[in-house]
């Protein structure tokens, strides 16, 4: 950001030199925004950030203007039309999160609900394989909801995205138990993890897309950072809120409807969530290119299949090591290491606070380095620290939470710039589809199967496998970052 667009009149020291100089005009770099044409006939203006500034600077760029990546600059929005922009996306991205994790936190008791308790281990296998179920939706949401953000925008996607998903989450929270329906619960339970799992297939190729298109070049990594620090966030107050309930209610407390309380708050939180995004506006990538000849979405994943292919080689070790890591880690904890549940809750709570401390300074670090070093750092470190980071869990409370800790600074490596990384590979006629239906397709077939993989493996004595296939997939995506090229201050085309 240029410091005409970005400072205020108080903040500036004017300094007049009376040596008559040609006028020189700075070209309008890519990914900043022009409040206004500025001249000093016969002078030179020479400006001096002031203290106030330099203070604001983090809070500023996280406001800064979007651009409109077409070589027109475009007007600077208001610190609250940025904040806003970040908050209306994150809010929905953390209500998918919050739904996710909250469910596999409370497996267990939701097991003990909707299936059949003739063998405990086995109804939370079923838990789990409903779980990934969902998981089964998400190419299909991501095939659907990015049509509908390509073809009527990213705006309707989220909204409709949202409903969706909030829909979902109370359902949950007001089915009924298998002891008063029957094996009707068990399909309940599937119907509205199925209308989750349409809904947030399609929540992530929107919202990277409308993250990216409207953040300045020059500060994508760090605004896309906002995307993983209200998941994560989400996170931690279902982790939260999970360990408030249990330690305030007992077991049997827990078991008849402490478990179904976070499923409410989550279908208030849609509701909250979809007012906030009603008040976003369309991205002006996606207002330019509604005017051009449209292309079919078929056709412009086909002529970037290549594109797509490495979206799927990025995700697929990402997520696994993510999902074993920040979503299942509590409940393995207490299935596998029987550890007991509040303190492999607070565990969650506190790992998931360190990620969040960490996701912005790695998406600010990206804008400056670029995106393939992060990605480097943490495909290569998870692999090295798979098994030391396993082998650290026995038990007790500061073995699981330093372990989870180290792996969410690790995530928070990755994650910071995973939404510009994809957006910057797609073209804006198919880059809400060329990131949706690709990362869908890796989170499911490896995100959502890494909770019923690690809980399965874990009890019959085989952790180990489930160890060396997260290695694989991390492996497989730095060999896909290697091949491909840098695309840091992109412009989105």
């Amino acid at each position: 950001m240029t410091w005409w667009s970005s400072a205020s009149t108080s903040e500036l020291r004017v300094v007049v030199d009376p040596r008559p100089k040609a006028a020189h005009v700075k070209p309008q770099e890519s990914g900043s925004c022009i409040a206004g044409p500025s001249t000093a006939p016969s002078s030179t203006v020479i400006a001096a950030i002031t203290s106030r500034r330099r203070r604001s600077q983090m809070k500023t760029d996280l406001t800064a203007a979007p651009d409109a990546d077409h070589g027109a600059a475009s007007p600077c929005p208001t610190r609250r039309q940025g904040m806003r922009t970040i908050v209306g996306t994150g809010a929905g991205n953390a209500l998918e999160w919050y739904d996710w994790n909250v469910y596999a936190l409370f497996a267990p008791f939701i097991a003990a609900q909707f299936f059949d308790q003739g063998n405990a281990f086995s109804a939370l296998l079923a838990t789990l394989a409903v779980f990934a179920v969902g998981f089964v939706m998400r190419p299909l949401g991501g095939l659907l909801f990015g049509w509908i953000g390509d073809r009527y925008g990213r705006r309707a996607a989220l909204l409709l995205s949202i409903v969706l998903g909030a829909v979902g989450c109370l359902l949950i929270g007001v089915a009924p138990s298998y002891e008063s329906v029957g094996a009707t619960a068990s399909v309940v339970l599937l119907i509205a993890r199925l209308l989750q799992g349409l809904a947030y297939g399609g929540e992530a190729g929107a919202s990277y897309t409308y993250i990216s298109e409207s953040a300045p070049a020059h500060r994508r990594g760090l605004w896309s950072s906002a995307i993983y620090v209200s998941g994560v966030a989400a996170i931690l107050l279902g982790t939260l809120l999970g360990a408030t309930l249990t330690s305030v209610l007992s077991e049997q407390q827990m078991s008849a409807w402490g478990w179904r309380v976070p499923f409410l708050v989550g279908g208030v939180l849609g509701v909250v969530t979809l007012f906030l995004r009603r008040t976003l506006e369309e991205t002006p990538q996606y207002e330019q290119e509604r005017a051009r000849d449209r292309v079919s979405i078929a056709r412009g994943l086909w002529e970037n299949r290549g594109a797509a292919l490495r979206v799927i080689g990025l995700v697929v070790g990402v997520t696994t090591f993510f999902y074993a890591w920040v979503t299942a880690a509590p409940a393995y904890a207490i299935s596998v290491k029987h550890m007991d549940a509040s303190a492999a809750l607070w565990s969650g709570v506190i790992s998931s606070a360190v990620t969040i401390a960490a996701l912005p300074f790695a998406g600010a670090l990206s804008d400056r380095f670029g995106r393939r070093p992060n990605f480097l750092v943490f495909t290569l470190g998870a692999a090295a620290l798979s098994f030391p980071l396993n082998r650290l869990i026995q038990g007790e409370m500061w073995q699981l939470t330093l372990a989870m800790s180290i792996a969410g600074v690790l995530l928070a490596i990755v994650t910071s710039i995973l939404p510009a990384f994809l957006a910057e590979l797609f073209p804006t006629h198919v880059r809400a589809s060329g990131i949706g239906l690709p990362y869908s397709v890796a989170v499911g077939l490896c995100g959502g199967t890494a909770p019923y993989l690690q809980t399965w493996l874990g009890n019959t004595g085989h952790g180990d496998l489930f160890i060396g296939y997260t290695m694989v997939l991390l492996l497989i995506g730095a060999a896909v970052v290697l091949a491909t090229p840098e695309t840091k201050g992109k412009p989105l085309e």
